[in-house]
């Protein structure tokens, strides 16, 4: 599996006082989904030991961590017999909390995950953080659920409950939506309003079956990558590879800084692990020379909250 690194920290072109925060050392894995279950685990796995070998201590899988992503097909749950699993319990926190104890890392996935009050097949699309002695850290549903061609989640999931919680791991805090939340601006914006310091986006995207000719992947890079610039956050983005059905995942997971700079990118094709050090105070540079936190005009942003 391809690593790939990013150690050396470009300066930080807004920095007026030295730094007073401890780097944190990420990572995400990037990997195409195994028909063979145990095929499936064992990659992640190895890629899961090989960014906590480089010290990470976080590491971050892809939407859907253990699952075909099964929302190609419209037909709903019933007709795919995918079955949305328990939290706590069920198979992906067992297997992120496994590895969580063996590497000593913080480790995030994503899930299909029952809904106990629904009376609907309807689960939610949820992202976890495992501590390595076993606690459920974090645990977001996603909130934008997407309803295209490819792309059919509205069959799958209802849109998530849990708000934008901030999580603190170590010295760093974060937030973990998921996927399609990232194209909305709001999202990013409510977690950094709060202190949010990276943003963590488990993703499943990838050509557009009515669009074959029409390549995303500079648009969604970009879109995520001026969220982090907006926002003065880090972003961490695993998405997947291989083909699916009508849909080509497109990889180039990468992490970006607060300035919008790629720290360390990922092939579109290819198996990748990505670790790199992120200098936090990075943001505090950015928003004191730029600070849209405290500029904004919320009293006058009534027309948002309006019906389209």
């Amino acid at each position: 599996m391809k690593l790939l690194t990013a150690f050396d920290i470009p300066d930080s072109p807004a920095r007026v006082h030295a730094p007073e925060r401890e780097q944190m050392r990420v990572g995400l894995v990037q990997h195409r989904w195994h028909p063979d279950r145990n095929e499936h685990q064992r990659a992640l796995a190895e890629g899961v030991n090989i960014a906590a070998g480089e010290g990470a201590r976080l590491v971050c899988l892809q939407e859907l961590t253990l699952y075909p992503y099964f929302a190609i097909t419209e037909d709903g749950p019933g007709a795919t017999g995918v079955e949305p699993e328990p939290l706590p319990g069920g198979p992906t926190h067992e297997f992120a909390a496994k590895l969580a104890a063996e590497t000593q890392a913080y480790v995030h996935a994503s899930l299909y995950e029952v809904d106990e009050d629904a009376s609907e097949a309807l689960g939610f699309n949820t992202a976890i953080v495992v501590t390595p002695d076993g606690t459920l850290a974090a645990r977001t549903r996603k909130l934008h659920i997407p309803a295209t061609a490819g792309y059919y989640e509205d069959r799958y999931f209802r849109p998530g409950d849990t708000g934008y919680p901030v999580v603190a791991l170590d010295d760093t805090r974060f937030g973990f939506p998921t996927c399609w939340d990232q194209w909305f601006h709001e999202v990013a914006r409510a977690y950094a309003l709060d202190g949010a310091e990276a943003i963590v986006y488990p993703t499943a995207i990838g050509s557009e079956p009515d669009h074959p000719a029409f390549d995303t992947e500079p648009l969604w890079e970009g879109v995520i990558r001026a969220n982090g610039i907006a926002n003065g956050t880090f972003m961490i983005v695993p998405n997947r590879i291989g083909t699916e059905g009508p849909v080509t995942f497109y990889g180039s997971s990468f992490i970006s800084d607060p300035y919008g700079r790629v720290l360390v990118q990922a092939p579109r094709q290819e198996p990748a692990v990505l670790v790199a050090d992120l200098d936090l105070d990075q943001r505090r540079d950015w928003l004191d020379l730029f600070p849209m936190l405290r500029t904004r005009r919320p009293e006058t942003y009534g027309p948002l909250l309006e019906g389209s």
